[in-house]
């Protein structure tokens, strides 16, 4: 069963992560999915865009605990959009979590509707924001981003806004899209190729700088005593024992 399905118009192809089941959790499987499909975006030179988006009322719920995908994979995926010789818009209609938003910092361009939510719940859970920072801290204010860093706080769209992890809202999230799709089907695709390398060179230093470190630190903290009991509290749907 495919966790990714393909559509294109007008030279954009869209991917929506649809695992619903899941609510669209980063598996081993649908990370190995989705990176497939954006090597195939990134070498066909009649796609001049990628729009990333999903099915049912959830963007990404995170990694999937009972299937996490390898570190190093997400890693991959993560710089794989950001180095893709094509602008990548995330599309988001509903809710973003952890992982969810390392997928949302990648990308070029992000967009959501004004009932989608966020939250960084790692520390929830017992563990840290550790990969998803190679994308989200090049891309955020740090100090506005660390009480949501520390608290797992659920915020909306405005908030996200602020922080530089979202690109606009809308009540329509489509209307908020169209002017830029327009504008990236009227542009040159070498054109487009070299000026998001501009775009995405901190980011990729970020990424040869501390990829291996926050790699260790995520596979270091998973494998903790506090990460078992707080993964198993929220699979069993109850409070960590270091709630007070």
């Amino acid at each position: 069963m495919t966790s990714i399905s393909r559509t294109r118009a007008r030279a954009v192809e869209t991917l929506s992560l649809d695992a619903t089941d899941t609510r669209n959790a980063l598996s081993a499987a649908l990370v190995g999915e989705l990176t497939a499909a954006l090597t195939d975006c990134g070498k066909d030179p009649d796609v001049r865009a990628v729009v990333l988006t999903h099915t049912g009322t959830t963007f990404c719920a995170g990694a999937d605990l009972r299937d996490p995908p390898d570190p190093n994979a997400l890693v991959a995926l993560l710089r794989q959009i950001v180095e893709l010789p094509k602008p990548v818009l995330a599309r988001v209609t509903g809710h973003v979590r952890a992982g969810g938003l390392g997928l949302l910092a990648a990308c070029d361009v992000s967009a959501a509707a004004t009932t989608a939510t966020f939250a960084f719940t790692e520390v929830r859970i017992g563990v840290a924001p550790a990969v998803i920072s190679l994308t989200v801290l090049p891309r955020a204010d740090p100090r506005a981003l660390a009480r949501h860093y520390l608290t797992g706080e659920r915020f909306g769209p405005a908030e996200a806004v602020r922080l530089g992890l979202l690109t606009a809202t809308a009540d329509d999230v489509d209307d908020a899209l169209a002017p830029v799709l327009d504008g990236l089907r009227r542009s040159a695709p070498q054109a487009l190729a070299e000026t998001k390398r501009l775009l995405t060179a901190r980011v990729l230093e970020t990424f040869d700088r501390d990829a291996a470190d926050l790699t260790a630190l995520s596979a270091r903290l998973f494998s903790s005593h506090q990460a078992r009991e707080g993964m198993t509290a929220f699979l069993e749907r109850r409070e960590a024992a270091w709630v007070v």
